[in-house]
């Protein structure tokens, strides 16, 4: 007999381990973004940070949104998750202070997974990552998700790339997946011919997964992105439970 116990008296749900803070933005979600329930093989649960804009957050660093972003979590918490990721690579503006807050593993940036990267490759090689604006990017993204100073790093931009930037930065209303995938192989070609010592790919923005098997194949570089690190992270909130043959 299996007998299960409540974990809280002021909730009536269950079975959603991973929860992920998003954006308040405005485009379309394809299939592989971390924004669609449909990418994940498994339930997951959303907090909208009302006022979180992209503006905010990527080119105004705004400290203030600090405060929604840990009520957030801490309101995700409360909902019984048992991890809490973000959904925008940027998020690791306030890493360390959302970890600090909830007693869950908190993982809020793609950025974490380089210097897991950056110990697999042989000296000489480096890690090309592919951000949805580099010009945005700071030491401190880097410093909060452990990236130590001077790692071996090729960045690269989405931002001059017109559909995207008017997809997702600019928020039009629509979104020519096709062509962002165009885009972004694009990119990621030109990235291996002028630096052919990357040796592993990071996309940072997390509408770039649907495109990472297009950039696989296109670079023959191993690919990473948000949804690698959640599904590494579900992994261990859910263990396999194996059985087979001796």
């Amino acid at each position: 007999m299996t007998v299960y116990r409540i974990k809280s008296k002021s909730r009536s749900w269950d079975g959603e381990p991973i929860g992920i803070l998003i954006l308040d933005a405005a485009y379309p979600c394809v299939p592989g973004n971390v924004g669609n329930a449909t990418t994940f093989p498994f339930p997951v649960r959303y907090k909208e940070i009302r006022g979180s804009s992209i503006e905010r957050l990527l080119n105004e660093r705004d400290p203030e949104l600090l405060k929604p972003f840990v009520e957030g979590a801490k309101e995700l918490e409360v909902e019984g998750v048992r991890a809490i990721t973000g959904a925008c690579g940027f998020m690791a503006l306030f890493q360390p202070q959302v970890a600090a807050a909830v007693d869950v593993p908190v993982f809020l940036s793609s950025l974490m997974q380089v210097p897991f990267l950056l110990r697999t490759l042989r000296p000489g090689r480096s890690v090309g990552i592919i951000s949805a604006n580099a010009s945005c990017l700071t030491p401190d993204h880097f410093r909060n998700t452990g990236i130590p100073d001077g790692a071996p790093l090729v960045l690269y931009g989405m931002e001059d790339q017109e559909e995207f930037r008017t997809s997702v930065l600019e928020e039009k209303g629509t979104l020519d997946s096709e062509q962002v995938e165009r885009e972004v192989v694009g990119v990621a070609s030109r990235m291996v011919e002028e630096h052919p010592e990357v040796g592993a790919i990071l996309l940072e923005c997390s509408d770039l997964p649907p495109y990472a098997a297009a950039v696989h194949e296109a670079t023959g570089r191993p690919v990473f992105d948000f949804t690698t690190l959640i599904r590494h992270v579900h992994s261990a909130l859910v263990p396999t439970r194996y059985a087979g043959h001796m």
